[in-house]
Order: structure tokens, then C-alpha cells, then sequence
């Protein structure tokens, strides 16, 4: 039998199709347009995403319809859906990368208060979640929020339009600060302080549990049978599956347009630093996950962008670990969430002489987003873990010189999945384990994911990157105020 995994990212839809084995038989991706309407906003035409889904599942059956047995979702998380009492979207959604609610989120964190939300919620407010979105709406586009009737997540919205079930799972739902994580429900005080009803949010199912069916006209279209359709998860949650880092003590490194690292529990534990989101995971347990707005997306800004070219693998030859640096890089060029929430911050170069040069740049970049996602494991390791390895996944882990550089600055063994499909991958397993094939996503993991290869770090070269991790974390607490224009 075969399954469906849909990644809706950002920039494109990525549909995967495997047998139940787990062996990839197609993939096709299908992109879209972004839109920033102004600086730091970020939105999405919902239609886009289910136009070109459709487009590509097509492409993707060619001919096998019969044999789909189940389809799941992975995808961008955090993005506010609206739609009215037609079903129809009021306004483009805005996005896991938008900072437009630094000011909801400053009422929420200093007015409501981080201790009450962590009450709640298990989580403070970022500007990139749901709810200070939904506040900025309210407050900002009245006429539009007293017409709203559902409110969807973005891969919630392309599996209402499939399959027409109103519904989402714990880990996608985490990500909005309108769900208490510890108890797995729809935070009441939260839905009073937004000014919604429940009614408007969808039914909450497992990530693996199967809540109905592929419509028929879209199954004819594939000639398909009854296919089974599953919620799926957020993006982080679902490649996390997809690489096997499911149950407790496990870890993820994401390297895409965004940064995560993703570090599993059987039980729920909130950061009582704040640095860190406390969410559900997929397999039915919880997680800690650290997030950077700008990982392998700071890479494409400084090599398509900046220079102009797009070999990075020729950026990147000369460049020789074992040497120090002294050139750094701050890689905030949409704001930053995990560990310091703040929509304020930007990108930096320090360290420049007449002795600098491409490959100096270059470098610094790729160690600057390595530092970054340190900053997110010490903050996990301050809460017990030892996190010795991790799967290693994302764009950015294609480069053998980033992989090498994240191990070094992690202090890390990294583990590279056969598979690298990530959210694709992860949502196809629980598609598997919604249609029966499997009888939990742990026993789907153990059967299908393998591990390609490793890279160790070298305590000598890891000894250099730990003084200029030192170095690096005193730039942002030096430019902090400067950010804010203080």
C-alpha cells in the first residue's frame, strides 16, 4: 500500500509518496509567492497552498491511485487562518515569521503576565504565535475579526479543504498560546482574554488518529479508493518523526529556513527560563523545542542575495574549520525567538578588517546560525538533558562543511537520516499509523528510518568554536538596546 506526506513550508508544498516500508516512490513540490507587505510582516494566500497541493498530488499518483491507503500533513506552524461563516478567508494569513504583534505580545508577557501564560498555556508569548496575531487583528482590523467564525492553522486549513473535517492535533496547537499543553486542551482563560469561543477552533485529535476521508471528487481525481486522512503535525513535530525521535530523551537538529532543536519528554515540563517552548509531540508525548526565524535562510540571503551566487558548495570549499575565525555574525534578520524574543533584533557582521574576504563572511555565517542554535541547547541542558547527539536534518545539513561546523559548536555527534525528507517523511508515517499499518508512530519509526551517516566533533576544534561562542554571545547583549533604537 502506498501513503501520502505533505510538508506545507513557506516558499512550496513538498508531497511525498511511500510504500509501507517506507521507501520513497515519488515526491513532487510545488511553489508559491510570499508576501511582505510591509517590514517584518509576513502573509500567505491560503487558496495558494490547496491549489498547488492539488496540482501536485496529480502529478504525484501518477496512476497508482488505487494503491493510497492514507494521507497526513506537516506544516508551517503558528499561522492565523480566518475564514467566515462561508468558509471563506478574510484576509491573508499571517505567518510563523510575521513581528507585526510586538505590542500584543508585550501586553500578554508584561500586562497579563509571563507566570499566568505559563499557567495557562505552558508557554510566554512570541510574536511569531497565533494568539498575539489573533490580538492584533482584533485590534487593528475589527470589521474582519467580528466576521470570523473558524480559525485554522495552515496545514489544518489545506486538511479541512481535502477532506472537510474541522480539526487539528496537539503539536500544531501548541505553537498558537491558545492551548494548555499540560492538559491537552484549549486554554478557557486564553479563549476570554482573545474574545473567542471554542466553536471557533477546531476539534483537537491525536496526530495519528484518523478523522475521515479524502473527498470523493479529489479521490476520483486520483482514482483513488477511501483514503484515510490523519492531522499530521507541525512542521518541527513531524520531521522529528520522520527521523525516528520519537519517545522520551531523543533529540532533532533542523537546519531549514528556520533553526530548531527539538528535544523529547514523556512528560510535560515547562522552561522556567522562557527560552524554550513547551509543546506536544506527535507520538503522543511532549517536547522542548528552541527556535531560530533564520537559519539556512540567512545562507540563501548571503550567497543569492549578497554575492550574487548560487553554488554554495564553491563558497564553501576553502573554508577550513580548524582555524579560527575572527570574523561573527549575528543571525537575526527577521527578529529572534528562541532564547531572546525579540522581534527587534537584526543581523550583524562584527570582526571586520582589510584582511577579511568572502570566505571569511561566509563562514561566519554558517557558524553564526551554528552559535544561535547553541544558544537553544544550553538552554535545554540547563534543564537536565545531556543531549550528547541528535538527528540532523533541514536544508543547511546537505552542506558537509555545516554539518561539520554545527558538530564542533554543538559539541554534538549528529546523525543524518537516510531519508532527508523531514516533515514529508515524518507525516507519511502518521498517515501509516491512522490507516492501520502500524500500531503506534514508535513501531512506524523503528521500521522505516534509517541512519545514513554521522559526523563526531573534534575537542580541539570544538575548544576554539567554545571561545567563540563566548565571544558571539556578548554581541547581541552589547547591541540589545541599540536594536531598539535606546
Amino acid at each position: 500500500m502506498l501513503y501520502i506526506g505533505t510538508d506545507l513550508g513557506t516558499s512550496s508544498v513538498k508531497l511525498l509518496l511511500c510504500d509501507e516500508k517506507g521507501t520513497v516512490i515519488n515526491s513532487v513540490t510545488k511553489e508559491y509567492p510570499l508576501s511582505f507587505p510591509r517590514e517584518g510582516w509576513a502573509e500567505q494566500e491560503p487558496s495558494h497552498w490547496y491549489e498547488k497541493t492539488v496540482e501536485g498530488l496529480a502529478e504525484l499518483v501518477r496512476g497508482r491511485g488505487a494503491e493510497i491507503r492514507g494521507i497526513s500533513f506537516g506544516g508551517q506552524m503558528h499561522g492565523l487562518v480566518m475564514l467566515d461563516e462561508n468558509d471563506r478567508v478574510l484576509r491573508p494569513a499571517i505567518l510563523w515569521n510575521d513581528g507585526r504583534s510586538s505590542e500584543e505580545c508585550d501586553f500578554l508577557n508584561n500586562g497579563v503576565g509571563t507566570d499566568k501564560l505559563t499557567r495557562w498555556t505552558g508557554n510566554i508569548a512570541f510574536p511569531g504565535f497565533t494568539a498575539p496575531k489573533l490580538l492584533w487583528v482584533k485590534k487593528h482590523e475589527p470589521e474582519l475579526f467580528a466576521r470570523c467564525r473558524k480559525i485554522l492553522l495552515p496545514k489544518d486549513y489545506l486538511c479541512y479543504r481535502l477532506c472537510g473535517e474541522f480539526v487539528t492535533e496537539p503539536s500544531d496547537a501548541s505553537g498558537t498560546l491558545l492551548y494548555d499543553v499540560k492538559n491537552r486542551r484549549w486554554s478557557p482563560e486564553m479563549l476570554e482574554l482573545c474574545g473567542i469561543d471554542e466553536a471557533m477552533l477546531p476539534r483537537i485529535k491525536s496526530s495519528f488518529e484518523p478523522v475521515g476521508t479524502l473527498k470523493k471528487e479529489l479521490a476520483e481525481l486520483l482514482g483513488a479508493g477511501e483514503v484515510t486522512v490523519a492531522p499530521g503535525a507541525g512542521d518541527n513535530a513531524a520531521a522529528a518523526v520522520g527521523m525516528g525521535v520519537v519517545g522520551p530523551g531523543r533529540c532533532s537538529v533542523s537546519v531549514g529556513t528556520s533553526g530548531t532543536v527539538f528535544i523529547t519528554s514523556d512528560r510535560f515540563s515547562a522552561d522556567g527560563g522562557n527560552a524554550l517552548h513547551s509543546f506536544a509531540h506527535a507520538d503522543g508525548g511532549y517536547h522542548l523545542m528552541g527556535c531560530i526565524l533564520s537559519a539556512a535562510g540567512c545562507n540563501k540571503w548571503w550567497t543569492d542575495g549578497i554575492l550574487g551566487a548560487h553554488d554554495y558548495g564553491a563558497e564553501q570549499e576553502k573554508i577550513d574549520v580548524r582555524e579560527e575565525n575572527g570574523v561573527f555574525f549575528l543571525p537575526y534578520l527577521m527578529g529572534e525567538r528562541s532564547p531572546h524574543n525579540d522581534p527587534f533584533a537584526r543581523g550583524v557582521f562584527a570582526g571586520l578588517s582589510m584582511d577579511t574576504n568572502r570566505a571569511d563572511m561566509t563562514r561566519a555565517v554558517l557558524e553564526g546560525v551554528a552559535y544561535a542554535l547553541r544558544d537553544c541547547v544550553e538552554a535545554a541542558r540547563a534543564q537536565g538533558p545531556e543531549l550528547t547527539e541528535a538527528c540532523l536534518c533541514g536544508g543547511g545539513a546537505k552542506s558537509p562543511l555545516w554539518r561539520e561546523i554545527l558538530a564542533n559548536v554543538l559539541r554534538m555527534r549528529l546523525n543524518i537520516p537516510v531519508c532527508g525528507e523531514g516533515p514529508a517523511y515524518g507525516a507519511a508515517l502518521l498517515a501509516m499509523v491512522a490507516a492501520g499499518e502500524y500500531r503506534t508512530v514508535a513501531e512506524a519509526a523503528a521500521a522505516t528510518v534509517k541512519i545514513g551517516s554521522s559526523v563526531d566533533f573534534d575537542s580541539e576544534t570544538a575548544a576554539k568554536y567554545d571561545r567563540g561562542y563566548r565571544r558571539y554571545r556578548e554581541l547581541y547583549a552589547n547591541l540589545k538596546d541599540w536594536f531598539r533604537g535606546n
